[in-house]
């Protein structure tokens, strides 16, 4: 289709300074401090789509953050793609680390420095940009809803109310989401899973307030030295985990299966390399493919306790926290996984502390069918822009409400992600791909059109 390369050929340097002007919305939702932002950018999203030619375009509140949705209904016989997202990115912490703002995006080494740059601002606007191609080029083959959303990374929590009160308004076919990684430009690929999530928050209590750590010492327990130890017991000398139930839904993959994940192209020594480490860890008997995709996890996000301010103070803490997030395979049921992980941790906690743990939010895994239309004509797109067949993949990351989308709408999710998993997703330095960001818009509506043709 020419005339949607001519049209971003012509418009890539706006396309560009859009995305730059949502970057530079500091739209965290897990800080109540960037409310006004969150919702700015919002409306700021809004206006991006009414500009890009979307129809009854609103910001639709929540007991939280809005969701902003907006539609082109060209035909209500044609099949519909209901486009996901979310604009509200992960706090900047720590910001010392950051080689620039993580607020005022800098281009450098054909990368877009910045956070929310792949996860997921500069991804949804790939949409966006490609839905604006097709609208302005006459050529729109379906129906498109977009919803995007602002608390994806606080776990969606007002995002199943919405659906299950606006069912009638997102009725669709499939969803398509933008919020995963491809292996690389040279080889694409396309997500067929993702691990599912459960995040908790323990604290320990030990005396009923700090105490000198020489006169306590040794004789009251230390409750940073109890979350360790407690900590440390969740895997064995095979890192495999130790909480009683944990495995017994697991699914095991086949040989087969296992096999040929494991083809997927994956450069060990660069890996390593690239992570500044000397070896990889993890569950025995496993690769790093397999690691990362197919097995559950446990892991500390972040611990806390005691003085941790400039120079010394020798004290004994009251408490002592962590974040803890586990990764979950089908068939894991994120409830009961929170609630073996609750009954086995106060159960090793020794008498002389007390433990709260406290469940935050999380998500059930998720593999998408990879003999349907929808995932075909994903397939079919990217062999269209980049030449080559798709690798399919397992992701290791979760995008918890994609389960949501099969229970509550009975639809199922198409993963076709372009960022790569070295974008510093989360961490400082978050980049992404000025080469990822224009092959999506041009990939983008190549789905809509096989869609469209398959689905006749």
């Amino acid at each position: 289709m020419q005339v949607w390369k001519d049209y971003q050929a012509q418009n890539k340097d706006r396309f560009l300074d859009e995305l730059l002007a949502l970057l530079r919305i500091p739209s965290v939702s897990a800080d109540s401090r960037y409310n006004k932002d969150v919702q700015q950018c919002a409306e700021e999203v809004k206006q991006r789509l009414v500009e890009a030619g979307a129809e009854n375009v609103e910001v639709c509140p929540t007991a939280g953050h809005p969701i902003v949705y907006g539609e082109k209904i060209i035909d209500p016989s044609l099949p519909t793609v209901l486009v996901y997202g979310h604009y509200d990115v992960q706090p900047a912490d720590p910001l010392e680390l950051w080689h620039s703002g993580p607020f005022e995006p800098v281009i450098k080494d054909g990368n877009i420095y910045a956070r929310g740059s792949a996860d997921d601002k500069g991804q949804f606007y790939m949409h966006v940009k490609a839905f604006e191609t097709m609208q302005k080029t006459n050529s729109i083959p379906c129906n498109i809803k977009f919803m995007i959303e602002g608390e994806e990374e606080v776990g969606s929590a007002n995002l199943g109310i919405f659906l299950k009160e606006n069912k009638e308004r997102l009725k669709a076919d499939v969803v398509l989401i933008s919020d995963t990684s491809m292996i690389s430009l040279e080889d694409p690929s396309i997500d067929t899973g993702l691990r599912g999530l459960a995040y908790m928050e323990v604290e320990v209590t030990g005396p009923n307030r700090d105490l000198h750590s020489g006169v306590y010492g040794g004789a009251v327990a230390n409750p940073a030295t109890i979350l360790a130890q407690m900590i440390a017991s969740l895997h064995d000398e095979n890192n495999h985990i130790t909480i009683p139930g944990f495995y017994d839904k697991v699914q095991e993959l086949s040989a087969e299966d296992r096999a040929a994940l494991n083809a997927a192209p994956f450069d060990l020594e660069e890996f390593k390399k690239d992570l500044g480490i000397n070896d990889v860890w993890g569950e025995k008997g496993y690769s790093t493919i397999e690691r990362t995709g197919i097995r559950p996890t446990v892991e500390v996000n972040g611990i806390w306790g005691g003085y941790t301010g400039e120079g010394s103070k020798t004290v004994l803490p009251s408490k002592a926290y962590a974040k803890i997030s586990m990764r979950l395979v089908p068939d894991q049921d994120w409830h009961e996984i929170s609630d073996l992980f609750t009954k086995h941790f106060e159960a090793i906690a020794p008498k002389s502390v007390t433990v709260k743990v406290t469940k935050h939010h999380g998500g059930s895994p998720y593999v998408t069918p990879t003999d349907s239309v929808a995932f075909k004509a994903a397939q079919q797109a990217i062999n269209a822009t980049f030449g080559k067949e798709p690798i399919p993949v397992r992701g290791g990351g979760s995008i918890p409400i994609v389960a949501l989308f099969e229970s509550v709408l009975g639809l199922k999710t198409v993963l076709m992600g372009f960022g790569l998993d070295s974008d510093n997703l989360h961490s400082p330095n978050e980049k992404y791909g000025l080469a990822n960001f224009y092959k999506g818009i041009e990939t983008i509506p190549y789905f809509h059109k096989y869609f469209a043709e398959l689905s006749k």
